[in-house]
Formats: C-alpha cells, sequence, structure tokens
C-alpha cells in the first residue's frame, strides 16, 4: 500500500534514547513517551532506568530480538483498539542495528502509522569527530561474527570509495582489525568508544597504529574506515579491460566477472560474454 502522510490512526512511535548520557534525549521523546499508552522495550530495566529519571511512569512491554516476530500480531491488535505505541532499544535509535524493524515492518503493512523521531544514534557523532570524509559514507553496522564470511563481506567493500561505518564489540575488535588490516591495506581510521559517557575515548591513524591500542580498551566501538582511494574509474574502460584489471592482480575470471558485474550494474552473463568474446 501507498502512504503519502500520516492519518488519525493509532502510531507506532520509534524513540531514540541517549547512548550514554542520559541528557542527552530530545523534548519531543520525552513528550511522546509521556504520552503513548505504553511502551515496547528492548530490556525493562535499562527503560526503567530512563523512564525514573524523568518521572515518567508507563507500562513496559518487552520487545527483543528473539519475541518481535511473535509479538507483532499483538501489537497491531492494540493499534486497532486506538492505542499509541512507543518503541525504545537499550541505547539510540530503534532498527539501527537494534530491534524493531519486523514490528514496524508489520505495522506499515496493516496500514497503521509509523513515526520515526530523530535523536540519538552512534554512528552520526563518530564519523563527524573522525577526520575522515564523511560524503559519502556507507553504514553497515556489525560484521559477521564469523572469521571466514567476515572477510567474504570485507572482501566485497574493499573497493568502495565510501567512507564506511561498522560497530563492534569489545571481544571482536582486535580480530577485525586484523581482517581489515588484511583485506582493506592500511587505511585510515577513527575508533570510538563510549560515546558521550565519562570515559569517550577517540583514537586516530593507520589501521596498524592502533590495533594494539584496543588490546587496552572496554566498551562499545564504532569503527570509521577511509574508502578506497586507489579505485580506478572505470566509466571510459570497457568490459574486457575491466575484467582483466582483476585477473592480472590475481583475481580468478570467476571472481573477476562476478565483481565487474556487482561494479556495473550488469548481469553476469553479459559480462561473461563479452569478456570471452574478446579474449
Amino acid at each position: 500500500m501507498s502512504q503519502k502522510s500520516y492519518d488519525d490512526s493509532a502510531s507506532l512511535y520509534l524513540i531514540p534514547t541517549p547512548i550514554g548520557n542520559l541528557d542527552d534525549i530530545t523534548v519531543r521523546a520525552l513528550k511522546t513517551l509521556e504520552t503513548v499508552d505504553f511502551i515496547l522495550c528492548e530490556d525493562t530495566r535499562e527503560t526503567g532506568k530512563l523512564l525514573s529519571k524523568y518521572n515518567i511512569k508507563k507500562k513496559l512491554v518487552s520487545c527483543h530480538e528473539f519475541n518481535e516476530d511473535k509479538i507483532k500480531s499483538n501489537v497491531v491488535d492494540e493499534l486497532s483498539k486506538g492505542m499509541n505505541i512507543g518503541l525504545v532499544t537499550d541505547q539510540g535509535t530503534p532498527i539501527i542495528s537494534d530491534p524493531g524493524y519486523i514490528i514496524a515492518r508489520e505495522v506499515i503493512r496493516c496500514g497503521y502509522n509509523v513515526i520515526s523521531l530523530p535523536g540519538a544514534t552512534a554512528f552520526v557523532p563518530a564519523l563527524t569527530s573522525s577526520g575522515i570524509s564523511p560524503s559519502p559514507f556507507l553504514f553497515y553496522g556489525f560484521l559477521n561474527a564469523k572469521n571466514s564470511k567476515q572477510k567474504s563481506e570485507l572482501e566485497s567493500l574493499k573497493n568502495l570509495k565510501y567512507t564506511m561505518i561498522f560497530y563492534e564489540s569489545v571481544h571482536r575488535i582486535k580480530d577485525t582489525l586484523k581482517n581489515m588490516l588484511e583485506v582493506f591495506g592500511d587505511r585510515n581510521i577513527s575508533i570510538n568508544r563510549e560515546i558521550s559517557k565519562i570515559h569517550e575515548e577517540i583514537c586516530r591513524g593507520k589501521i596498524s597504529e592502533l590495533i594494539d591500542l584496543v588490546d587496552e580498551m572496554k566498551g562499545e566501538f564504532v569503527i570509521i574506515v577511509e574508502g578506497n582511494s586507489d579505485v580506478v574509474d572505470y566509466s571510459s574502460m570497457s568490459i574486457i579491460d575491466h575484467v582483466k584489471v582483476y585477473v592480472d592482480d590475481g583475481m580468478s575470471e570467476k571472481d573477476a566477472i562476478k565483481l565487474v558485474a556487482k561494479e556495473r550494474n550488469v548481469a553476469k552473463s553479459i559480462v561473461y560474454k563479452e569478456y570471452h568474446l574478446g579474449k
């Protein structure tokens, strides 16, 4: 269905919450938390602390990645009764590497309003304080935790000119940086931890310079990675020459054809046919 504007029906409000400092919440977010009929939250204890600080008393309903699919129909039922519902996660903006997407999608499908409030999101301050070009950028979020799959993901990203933004946990950040160094080469990066909290810290430099520093760092991390400045502009290059660039660089014909098709946004069969006809 298509909906161009909000109507007067009940609404689901996606409400950003502070990522550390509890003062980082908007007046509109507080007013919305006060006026909704109840609040879906990732952890009732965490949300309870925030509501207590601002003397807001509201019914809290647990909504996390393990039960979203089960409760989505209940959420729609409550909206059908005219209930306005807030949805928050422990920190930051719902759906951005946090739960909320399944609920929001179902609410939209059923024709109710989904209203997303602007507010705290960890990657924005990390990007603007990084000293790395902010535009264009790619927000990737969490890479796969499995080493082989993570390397495969990084391989698919290494030729992008965009600044890239990743989230990572304290338990995996060193291995992730090692994989980035291996796949991307020694690029400029910044590492933010504990954004807006008392022990907020940002480190800037080459991957090789920062990789050992993380041994002493704790918390949740945002990694900003410089895009590939060595990528050649292939717009004036033939498909045959484009494939040859990667083959000469050691890539298999199959992988080179696949990558060229992706970069040119054409079918692999077209690249395959043209390359082999021109060999």
